[in-house]
């Protein structure tokens, strides 16, 4: 049981917030979706592009997916390994921010070009999940 005074409490609490940021990304995503007429779960009409919202919702929630695992893969290694608490979470708290901004351009900014202020968001998400990555691999040598 996690006491009081975890050193990782407030790491916990952005793998948490990463997990709740997928989950309303989902909702937001399939409510999205289904209120359309004759829509078929598990598809997306291949004719929409960035300016339709249901296109964006499901976007934006694929990239998540895409982005998680090894997110949460560095959270829970950083953690078993025993890597410095503090940097552990603001790595975390970055990542959560970046992909917060990033959820949020996707879904109010309809645009086909490249570099979008969004591609920011989620390259800044990138770097901090390979500064959290570097972290681990500190830590492990240091414990070799």
């Amino acid at each position: 049981m996690l006491s009081e005074n975890n050193q990782y409490l407030a790491a916990f609490w952005g793998i948490a917030s990463i997990i709740l940021l997928l989950f309303l990304q989902w909702l937001v995503a399939t409510k999205s979706k289904s209120t359309t007429k004759g829509a078929v779960p598990g598809k997306i009409d291949p004719s929409l592009g960035h300016e339709s919202f249901i296109f964006r919702a499901h976007r934006t929630f694929m990239n998540t997916l895409e982005n998680i695992p090894a997110m949460l893969g560095c959270c829970f290694l950083a953690i078993l390994v025993g890597a410095d608490p503090f940097w552990t979470a603001i790595f975390i708290w970055l990542f959560v921010a970046a992909r917060t901004v990033h959820m949020i351009l996707y879904y109010a900014i309809a645009t086909d070009k490249n570099p979008s202020p969004r591609t920011y968001f989620f390259s800044f998400g990138l770097f901090v999940n390979v500064c959290l990555f570097g972290l681990c691999v500190k830590t492990l040598m240091s414990l070799s």
